[in-house]
């Protein structure tokens, strides 16, 4: 895994709107002083230029005056329209889905053209020079600057499709759901030191005295925890010699002095060691999918929720999320999950770590959902169509037996919110569907069913 704060780094750059217009527009100035030092030296009168720009010092300059006003009022236009489409983005999917409006680099490019193009035009406005003083018309800077025109006009076109695309909640939902699938296929499977499969149950490894010699380091900040630095903490264990237990997982909010961290044996602890340790521990203002696959799962129920409210009642958008939230828990189902037991190269105990477990997943997938959603029979049997699509990917009964747990809830509280008779039928056949599937692999018990 990558260096988690550099990583981070990376992703605030990218979330941010003033970089990439600002490499573009370091690369205008660059463009511009360099075409402008060319036409110094390069002759008027070489054959096969009559292509370029061909007109005197004021057409040069009412040239590149327009293209310069129409790029900085083009820009200001882009740019109300980019907070509009935030704001709204806001209200109809949440204030957490901003991350993702924010990281889309078609409105960066876009408004870094367009702020490219002006400061280009204004950098080769100046250098141009009338008869009056030495005659100097930069005809090669002022045809790329046309063209820079041109290459912005189809920007704006292109801006407007992708304005009117990106808040659609189909757009919207389908990059949420690509999120889980980057963050499924980078955190699974995770490479925490040695993972032996035969040794699922590394707990009679853990010294007996561990709790009572056990030193905890604690947080000196207050924030999300975003990320944890797995191949420092392996390094520390193995250099001091020492067995670490993991108090917290990435996505939890971490309060100032909350353990972090238990090491053992305490009397190899030094207060160099305890920072070094801290360090590892990545805390910040807000939720990201670094490594948390919860993170876009949640999104996902948020909007899910959102379109579910009397307010809005839109369950079809709640459906289009349940659809994406099962190919999400289907490829999370293939997975191989990590032990909490991580071990050196020498096959000894290094890091109890608290992997993120399928049945949590689950549990955040389908729970909310399922509360606000029973009451709606489409919502009702999609949720059951999710599970038996899932159950088809599971892994082991276990995670079989979590999803069965759901099936059952979403038709028990189908049985108290629904009051017609034929939607219940209707539910009930897609409740049996949901069993079968569940059931194909090995038999589980028979659920109680209501009356």
């Amino acid at each position: 895994m990558r260096n988690i704060r550099l990583s981070k780094l990376w992703d605030t750059l990218q979330s941010s709107y003033w970089f990439l217009p600002t490499i573009m527009a370091v690369g205008a100035i660059a463009l511009a002083f360099g075409l402008v030092a060319l036409d110094r030296t390069t002759p008027k009168d070489v054959p096969g230029l009559s292509w370029l720009y061909q007109g005197g010092a004021d057409g040069a300059r009412a040239v590149l005056s327009a293209i310069a006003g129409s790029m900085a009022t083009v820009a200001a236009t882009a740019f109300s329209i980019t907070i509009v489409a935030l704001q709204l983005a806001s209200s109809s999917f949440g204030p957490r889905l901003l991350r993702n409006f924010m990281q889309d680099q078609g409105n960066q490019i876009v408004l870094g053209t367009f702020i490219a193009t002006f400061i280009y035009c204004l950098l080769v406005l100046r250098t141009i020079r009338g008869e009056d003083y030495q005659l100097f018309v930069p005809q090669l800077s002022v045809t790329v600057g046309v063209v820079l025109a041109i290459i912005s006009i189809g920007v704006l076109i292109y801006f407007i499709h992708h304005a009117s695309t990106i808040i659609q909640v189909s757009h919207v939902i389908a990059e949420v759901s690509h999120d889980l699938e980057q963050v499924t296929d980078r955190l699974f499977p995770e490479n925490l030191g040695q993972n032996f499969q035969n040794q699922e149950d590394g707990s009679e490894e853990i010294p007996g005295d561990f709790e009572a010699n056990a030193y905890s380091v604690l947080a000196t900040g207050t924030g999300y925890l975003q990320g944890i630095d797995d191949k420092t903490l392996m390094k520390i264990a193995c250099q001091a010699n020492l067995l670490l237990c993991l108090q917290t997982r990435p996505g939890e909010f971490i309060l100032q002095k909350s353990p972090l961290v238990l090491v053992y044996p305490s009397d190899r602890i030094s207060d160099k060691l305890e920072e070094h340790i801290r360090s590892a521990f990545l805390l910040g203002r807000d939720m990201t999918e670094q490594q948390d696959v919860a993170f876009p799962i949640e999104q996902l129920v948020e909007i899910s929720l959102r379109a579910l409210s009397p307010a809005i009642n839109d369950p079809f958008t709640a459906i289009r999320c349940i659809d994406r939230l099962s190919a999400g828990l289907a490829r999370l189902a293939s997975r191989e999950f990590p032990s909490p037991y991580r071990y050196d190269k020498s096959y000894k105990l290094r890091i109890i770590a608290e992997p993120v477990t399928f049945e949590r997943l689950a549990d955040t997938a389908f729970n909310q959902i399922r509360h606000y959603g029973c009451s709606d029979r489409m919502v009702a049997s999609r949720l059951l169509d999710a599970i038996a699509t899932v159950a088809r990917f599971t892994r082991n009964s276990k995670q079989r037996y979590a999803l069965q747990q759901h099936a059952e809830a979403v038709w028990s509280d189908s049985q108290r919110q629904l009051a017609q008779k034929q939607d219940l039928e209707a539910v009930e056949q897609h409740y049996q569907k949901a069993l079968s599937a569940l059931q194909r692999h090995q038999p589980l018990p028979t659920p109680h069913l209501k009356t």
